[in-house]
């Protein structure tokens, strides 16, 4: 794709020293950076504010570094304000990335005090030092995780985020979690079942093995959604090692954070925002078209507004999907 030759905004690595990410079970930095876009030739006071939130296995600077072929966010950001798409926002990149591969930006004992972070360390330093953003102006935005992190904050932090938008987000955790823990008892089962002699291994190779970061990617889930501080890492799963059998009270721990099962008892938190925007593309190999649907036909039920859209297109590098709803975040912010 050839890049646009708009006005290039600038991008700022600022840090903050988190005190509320101290004390986790992980045992990650509390120093985190986060890159802030500012447009070009913004003069403006008070511009929106747009959260970044990416996906599993990433941190926020990743999509502010050189990308091949393609644009990175900024790049993106600068062709499509640049063209008078979207008006100029701010927009804040925060590192969040975990010892176990990811985040789900809420709070845990084993990840950490992520949506502490975000919501009162995070966004007072960018607002501050960059003068954007404040009640009513402020928008939240990511893909997969980072797209369940948005709607779960649209849900649960209504008071903080006026606008979100959700690209295949993590929903129906039965479709997009289960399916995966047979292949990972497999894996655990070659360590003798041992969550903790698994991660010592994969930690000290020098590259993950075939099928090593499904295994990752369910015990970040398990820190997220049901830690047990008396565990490894805080680490447990929701079935039983030896028949795969769901363990009821620690799967109902994980339902409590599905977005579809949240739903049912947080939907008016959605009323007011100004912006909803979900999406999923109809051949996601995690199933997600399926919560999508789900989540927006009880949205439809309950007559909150939002903008749905399915593409033709499965769950991988889908940032195109960005030119859809920076806009109708940014526009619905700006009024």
């Amino acid at each position: 794709m050839k890049k646009s030759n708009h006005p290039a905004g600038t991008v700022h690595r600022t840090a903050v020293d988190s005190q509320v990410l101290r004390g986790a079970l992980l045992g990650d930095p509390t120093n985190r950076t986060v890159d802030v876009y500012v447009p070009a030739r913004s003069d403006d006071a008070g511009l929106p504010l747009l959260v970044d939130l990416v996906g599993f296995t990433a941190g926020g600077p990743a999509h502010t570094n050189w990308s091949a072929f393609r644009e990175n966010v900024p790049e993106r950001l600068d062709r499509l304000i640049g063209e008078g798409l979207m008006p100029p926002v701010v927009v804040a990149f925060p590192d969040c990335f975990t010892r176990l591969g990811g985040n789900q930006y809420v709070n845990s004992a084993s990840m950490g005090r992520w949506a502490d972070f975000l919501i009162g360390e995070m966004l007072p330093a960018v607002e501050g030092a960059f003068g954007c953003g404040g009640a009513g102006r402020r928008g939240v935005f990511g893909k997969s995780s980072g797209g369940y992190g948005a709607i779960v904050h649209a849900l649960d932090h209504a008071d903080v985020w006026a606008a979100a938008a959700c690209h295949s987000g993590d929903m129906a955790f039965e479709l997009c979690y289960l399916p995966d823990m047979p292949d990972v008892l497999r894996a655990l089962a070659k360590a003798d079942g041992s969550i903790e002699a698994w991660w010592t291994k994969f930690e000290a190779a020098p590259k993950p093995s075939d099928g090593a970061m499904k295994v990752v990617n369910i015990l970040a889930m398990a820190a997220s959604y049901d830690p047990d501080p008396a565990q490894f890492l805080g680490l447990r799963l929701p079935v039983t090692t030896d028949t795969c059998e769901i363990i009821a009270e620690r799967w109902a721990n994980w339902l409590a954070h599905d977005p579809v099962v949240k739903l049912q008892t947080r939907a008016e938190s959605l009323r007011g925002l100004k912006a909803l925007y979900i999406d999923c593309g109809v051949a996601d190999q995690f199933n997600l078209v399926y919560g999508a649907r789900r989540f927006t036909r009880r949205l439809k039920e309950l007559a909150i507004a939002h903008r749905y859209e399915e593409f033709d297109d499965n769950h991988t590098a889908v940032d195109y999907r960005m030119d859809q709803s920076l806009p109708f975040l940014a526009k619905a912010l700006a009024d």
